[in-house]
């Protein structure tokens, strides 16, 4: 791979960037091993994201690395319309395993959005099969991140995601979000105030009438907005409304999945069970793109009740890819052999104490923690929104850490196998940084 600077960055049209600012003093990675990456000049840049909270098990991870090469030199494509292959069906059975069984079913999809946009159409699918096809309303959740598909937007409550592609999906609402800044500031763990929020579902239904909403998706943790945590009960509380009115909940765990709060997923943590539950990063860990929906039996088995033929027709190319299906069997293997959902509970609360050690530095309105995860929410600077965070994201690469920003949020989310020695680095970087804005 080329570790020196490209000779021209003008044809890569970049995702998410303000692109002229990039381009005109590039952040360039080119390669990564534990919890560093390297950047083009050789410095060592702690990951304090994860990725893009896609590495929980640390980059480099030799069984997964091992898993893919003898992968792609032994089966690089196989489809899985009408046909399979071995690793696809030992993947599906290990995830039941990974799931505690509480679903039945998984379909396999290629990133986030596509998992979203596909539990969606599940849902609308579902009840068309069970004679309720007037069920098809969708309620999703202002703040509320569920990737770039038209179906995710549309559910999706982040205005400049929003505001440039149109009025998407017709038939959707939204909940409000849970954030409150003047009562839940400083919180470690679920907020205290908040759980009323939960009953606007009722407000929505007597809106449109329960016989005309097919279902409710959120994440349990709001990831992309900065880190929203759902007050106490407050998901519990969704679910009773859905199973009072016939709604299915799905729960968007892309980001909180496998490990992010030191659980399985973050319904083990919430000791809530959604009817359906996209995930996507953590499952390959970050290294071939895969996504994948898990489906409660009941909803499976609705369309296997139809008449013989395709039963849902849907689907992607590289559903199932049998590289991405060998990058996940070996991260699941990582997850057990290495015990890291263990030791990212053993480092939960050192976690936490290092991130509310930065209450009272300059611009800190607020912190937020959950299992791994940190939310550090920085006053804006007036007429400039989002300057701040940004300011102090370019600091810290520079300093030798990356984190990730949102509007002025910091949101933090490193690798599961941090040790106390990265926390320490991680912190101490960071509030050097944060003394020193602007």
């Amino acid at each position: 791979m080329n570790e020196s600077r490209p000779e021209s960055m003008s044809a890569f049209w970049m995702p998410f960037t303000n692109n002229r600012d990039f381009k005109a003093n590039p952040r360039l990675l080119v390669s990564a091993e534990g919890m560093y990456y390297k950047d083009v000049d050789g410095n060592q840049v702690l990951d304090g994201t994860a990725g893009l909270w896609c590495v929980p098990c640390g980059h480099a991870q030799p069984k997964i690395v091992s898993a893919v090469r003898e992968m792609i030199g032994q089966l690089d494509f196989a489809p899985t319309f009408q046909m399979g292959h071995p690793a696809a069906f030992d993947l599906a059975e290990r995830l039941m395993d990974y799931t505690g069984h509480k679903f039945g079913h998984v379909f396999y999809t290629n990133s986030g959005s596509e998992a979203v946009d596909t539990a969606l159409k599940m849902a609308l699918a579902y009840h068309k099969a069970r004679g309720e096809g007037g069920r098809t309303r969708l309620i999703g959740r202002e703040r509320g991140y569920h990737g770039v598909g038209f179906g995710g937007l549309s559910v999706g409550g982040i205005g400049p995601n929003r505001k440039h592609f149109g009025p998407l999906l017709t038939g959707v609402d939204h909940l409000p979000h849970t954030h409150n800044l003047l009562k839940n500031a400083f919180t470690r763990g679920e907020p205290d105030f908040g759980v009323e929020l939960a009953d606007e579902l009722e407000r929505l239904v007597a809106l449109h009438d329960a016989s005309t909403i097919a279902a409710v998706i959120v994440e349990p943790v709001s990831g992309s907005t900065g880190v929203l945590i759902p007050p106490k009960g407050y998901l519990k509380r969704l679910r009773e409304l859905c199973d009072k009115h016939g709604i299915l909940l799905i729960f968007d765990e892309v980001i909180t999945g496998f490990g992010r709060l030191t659980t399985p997923f973050a319904a083990d943590y919430f000791e809530v069970e959604p009817d359906l539950m996209t995930t996507a990063k953590g499952l390959t860990n970050g290294v071939i793109p895969m996504g994948a929906v898990f489906s409660k039996k009941f909803i499976h088995d609705a369309f296997m009740d139809a008449p013989a033929g395709i039963e849902l027709f849907h689907g992607y190319t590289y559903s199932g890819h049998p590289v991405a299906c060998a990058a996940a069997l070996a991260t699941l293997e990582v997850f057990k052999d290495q015990q890291i959902l263990e030791h990212a509970n053993s480092m939960q609360a050192y976690w936490e104490d290092a991130v509310h050690a930065l209450k009272g530095l300059p611009h800190v309105i607020d912190i937020r923690t959950i299992g791994l995860i940190a939310g550090i929410e920085l006053e804006p600077i007036p007429g400039k929104p989002g300057a701040r965070a940004f300011q102090a994201f370019k600091k810290a690469f520079a300093d030798g850490i990356l984190i990730r920003t949102t509007g002025d949020i910091i949101a933090l989310s490193p690798p599961l196998i941090l040790e106390k020695q990265h926390i320490d680095e991680l912190f101490g970087k960071l509030a050097t940084v944060l003394k020193n804005l602007d």
